[in-house]
């Protein structure tokens, strides 16, 4: 079977499409968020252009780790520093974006970490997998496959790097 037959390929011309898309979603709800937060660093990408589409400026990231590589995770995920003080989050309403609810559980810690401490959250992908236990209220794709995103598809330039 070839690749493209048990894989979701996404492009970058075609995320511009997806993303774009997913913004007139949040736009058609008439949901104002104060900020976005990314989750990084799969979200990165289409946080940053749903945040110019919806003409947000306020970009907070976050950076979690759950995936180690194809279909390898971690058994849960996991906060990476910085994490975003909770008085920057005090009463917004924020829209959390990341590239893929998979297993769900990423956009689930994100979520109950915000939750205290905002007016409202809501969640946008681009992809969202049958399997999820997060039901996003912004998807521009369901899928169950494996999918190639244009920024993770092709190995790193540089191995065995960590964060300092």
């Amino acid at each position: 079977m070839a690749d493209s037959d048990v894989r979701e390929v996404l492009t970058w011309e075609t995320f511009g499409s997806a993303s774009r898309e997913l913004a007139q979603m949040v736009a058609d709800s008439r949901f104002q968020a104060d900020l976005i937060l990314s989750i990084a660093r799969g979200g990165l990408f289409a946080a940053g252009a749903v945040a110019y589409a919806l003409g947000i400026k306020n970009l907070h990231v976050m950076n979690v780790e759950f995936y180690t590589d194809v279909e390898a995770r971690l058994p849960m995920p996991v906060m990476l520093p910085p994490v975003p003080r909770q008085i920057d989050l005090s009463e917004k309403k924020v829209l959390v974006v990341d590239d893929v609810a998979d297993t769900g559980g990423t956009l689930a810690l994100v979520r109950n970490f915000c939750a205290p401490h905002v007016q409202e959250i809501r969640t946008a992908v681009i992809y969202e997998k049958p399997h999820s236990i997060v039901a996003c209220d912004y998807v521009w794709r369901r899928t169950d496959k494996w999918i190639n995103f244009p920024w993770s598809t092709l190995p790193p330039l540089v191995t065995g790097v960590q964060a300092q």
